[in-house]
């Protein structure tokens, strides 16, 4: 019984190993685009919502890509005077990436530079993810399926 309970477990793991990079033989599409290129048209997101349906995902490793990479990043830069209406600036890049800083996608980081500019930077692996206003949760669902599967066979055991 023992034994294939262990079996079952190691196909789940598997199984979400497969799902969870079966995209990864194929070039991540991500939005590429930067608010500083079109001061009068906000087609970034910098002040206005990202238009996904006005901006198509580029192949990472096509000739269209400003930069190649494996996954997708947003970066988001703002002044550090008063409010917007004041003087405050903000410029939004989305395109794709190959290094971060952590090593790690799926999640953002923030913070102040020396001037007091406020900087954040979203990685996430999966085709458009750097259009949204945050990272999906969606990356964890093959992970969330495995641990579902890993508690009804402990409730049955019981």
């Amino acid at each position: 019984m023992k034994r294939i309970s262990c079996a079952r477990d190691a196909l789940y793991i598997l199984l979400v190993v497969c799902v969870f990079f079966s995209n990864s033989a194929v070039a991540i599409k991500c939005y590429q685009c930067s608010s500083d290129t079109d001061k009068n048209n906000d087609v970034c997101g910098a002040y206005s919502r990202f238009d996904v349906l006005r901006n198509v995902p580029v192949e990472c490793y096509s000739e269209e890509a400003n930069t190649p990479g494996i996954f997708c990043v947003k970066i988001v830069k703002q002044g550090p005077r008063g409010f917007i209406w004041d003087g405050r600036w903000r410029t939004v890049i989305r395109r794709c990436a190959s290094v971060s800083e952590t090593g790690v996608v799926g999640y953002c980081n923030w913070g102040h530079d020396e001037t007091g500019v406020y900087w954040e930077e979203c990685y996430c692996g999966t085709d458009g993810c750097n259009g949204a206003s945050t990272i999906s949760l969606f990356t964890l669902l093959p992970f969330a399926v495995f641990l579902f599967h890993v508690f009804l066979d402990r409730k049955s055991v019981v």
